[in-house]
């Protein structure tokens, strides 16, 4: 007699097939993961490092540190369940201090069965390393990966440099109705 096979769980496992380590052009090693549970801190320190230029490219206005930081919001995105998207951070251990911290964080979330909309944020001090554009790949793999179909994100018209390394990875870049945003959209 054949066991029933089981049921499939209510919550997936962590994905540990989605953890690679890299190298910044700069030679600093790094590990990209999906985000878990014990990383509400470390996004905590992470949005301290954060300009409110790089929080309003990012978040299309101004959105305070405290509102950044606030244990719901924060629940909301560690404790993924892996199942409409990912967040994968960019992770380091500092060396002087032996701590982890986050460098960036990249996310895929689904708008349909077929299309996830994808976003970047990195560090100030780390901005320019290519860490943003490892992330951005990384993101683009995963979701190619988990079957989605499009990746679609909406990027400032004045926000340059998230528009070329969108367009580096191969997104096709279109004017929005509304002026101050530019579409982006890759074919996966």
């Amino acid at each position: 007699m054949q066991p029933e096979p089981l049921p499939h769980p209510a919550v997936r496992p962590y994905p540990a097939e989605y953890v690679w380590e890299r190298q910044l052009k700069d030679g600093t090693p790094v590990t990209i993961r999906p985000i878990c549970p014990d990383d509400e801190p470390l996004m905590v320190q992470f949005h301290g490092t954060l300009s409110e230029r790089s929080v309003y490219l990012r978040y299309f206005g101004s959105l305070s540190l405290t509102t950044r930081i606030e244990h719901e919001r924060l629940v909301r995105i560690c404790h993924h369940s892996y199942d409409r998207g990912f967040a994968l951070v960019a992770d380091r251990t500092n060396p002087a201090t032996g701590q982890h911290e986050i460098l960036g964080v990249g996310r895929f979330c689904a708008i349909s069965r077929e299309e996830a909309e994808a976003a970047v944020l990195v560090s100030d001090r780390w901005q320019g390393r290519g860490l943003g554009t490892e992330l951005l790949a990384t993101v683009a793999r995963v979701a190619r990966e988990e079957k989605f179909k499009r990746l679609s994100g909406e990027i400032l018209r004045d926000n340059l440099a998230t528009q070329a390394m969108f367009k580096k990875l191969g997104f096709r870049l279109r004017a929005m109705d509304d002026p101050s945003t530019v579409a982006a959209m890759l074919e996966l």
